[in-house]
């Protein structure tokens, strides 16, 4: 009997399936939530360690419930709304924000089989979802009636439309060697295709500098440094969330760290192998899927808080023409150089409907 099929004869038809799709909800919500709260605390002591210093070390063991502190400091505070600012606006904007955070986990493979919604355009559902988290920004920026928040939403929208392009090209090669816009083909697609034992994308040639371009660009897209241009302190204060405080400001930073997560799990997906080890060797197999899965994700998280205590900021002009007159030629220039390798080894011959 499947999951759902137990709900359905416990709870009938309608409210056991329900029941069903809630509790999966909830079981990849909670623990994204738990994951934000211990990758900031993960960011403090790296940026503590690489800078000689102790970090979070009070409260709680460690300091390690600094976070959960913090959130509740938050919660407990008033939520001040600017005499000049749209109301309605103003309020609804971090909501957006925190749920297109959450929904686009609804496509991630965990594991074989472990996913709530296993699409077959698994891409692009993350593609459309991932475009409209620029309206909770822009809806800020404007609502707040402040001219650094206007700027700041300005800025983040400008530099999150630059890098979705060249981020649209990257999963267009990456797919045309899956011949799938499902995750979980994506991720078997990658299994021993390198020398017949590593598993993932990034070890072949064809794929390595998208690799590269889809880190940076994850970078870019989450307003990451050396990109967190529409919150640089000594311009913008805090860009768009200058105006917010308590419970506004927390969904923010809540969707703005789940965007981070989910960053350091799509790449993993797209170009480390997902939940497969990275040797295609059967005594690796004995480990499960969803332990490789967060191995690999708790290491791109290093490396995004790596980058941010070691890479000074861009000025503006810089990153804008980092996108536009780098990535965008580049990204566009490899996606021809790779489907034209595909059609000269007859990648596509085993594809339906190609000719």
């Amino acid at each position: 009997m499947t999951y759902t099929g137990w709900f359905v004869e416990q709870f009938g038809a309608g409210l056991g399936w329900f029941l069903a799709n809630l509790t999966l909800i909830l079981a990849i919500a909670f623990p994204v939530m738990v994951g934000v709260a211990l990758a900031v605390y993960a960011d403090r002591k790296i940026w503590a360690a690489m800078q000689m210093r102790r970090g979070p070390n009070v409260v709680g063991p460690f300091g390690i419930l600094q976070t959960f502190a913090d959130a509740a400091k938050l919660f407990l505070k008033e939520t001040i709304i600017p005499a000049g600012a749209s109301t309605g606006v103003f309020l609804l904007a971090p909501m957006i924000s925190f749920t297109l955070a959450l929904v686009v986990w609804a496509v991630m493979p965990f594991d074989a089989g472990l996913v709530l919604a296993d699409l077959n355009v698994g891409l692009l559902y993350i593609f459309a979802v991932s475009s409209m988290g620029v309206y909770g920004i822009i809806m800020s920026g404007w609502a707040s009636n402040s001219k650094y928040a206007f700027l700041g939403g300005l800025r983040s929208a400008a530099q999150m439309v630059s890098y979705e392009v060249s981020m649209g090209f990257i999963l267009v090669a990456v797919m045309m060697y899956a011949q799938s816009l499902n995750l979980s083909d994506i991720v078997l697609a990658q299994k021993g295709n390198v020398l017949g034992i590593l598993n993932g994308n990034i070890f072949n040639p064809l794929l390595f500098p998208m690799g590269i371009m889809f880190f940076i660009t994850a970078l870019a897209e989450t307003n990451r440094p050396p990109f967190d241009l529409p919150e640089a302190e000594a311009e913008l204060v805090a860009g768009y969330q200058v105006e917010y405080s308590s419970m506004s400001f927390a969904l923010f930073f809540l969707g703005e760290y789940a965007n981070i997560l989910f960053m350091c799990a799509l790449i993993p997906t797209l170009f480390l192998g997902g939940w497969l080890p990275p040797l295609d060797l059967p005594f690796l197999y004995a480990i499960p899927g969803f332990v490789w899965f967060l191995s690999k994700m708790a290491f791109l998280f290093f490396l995004f808080a790596w980058v941010k205590a070691t890479v000074p900021r861009y000025r503006y002009d810089q990153l804008m023409r980092l996108g536009w007159k780098v990535f965008l030629p580049l990204s566009l220039f490899w996606v021809v150089v790779v489907s034209g390798w595909l059609m000269f080894t007859g990648h596509f011959a085993a594809a339906p409907g190609v000719m």
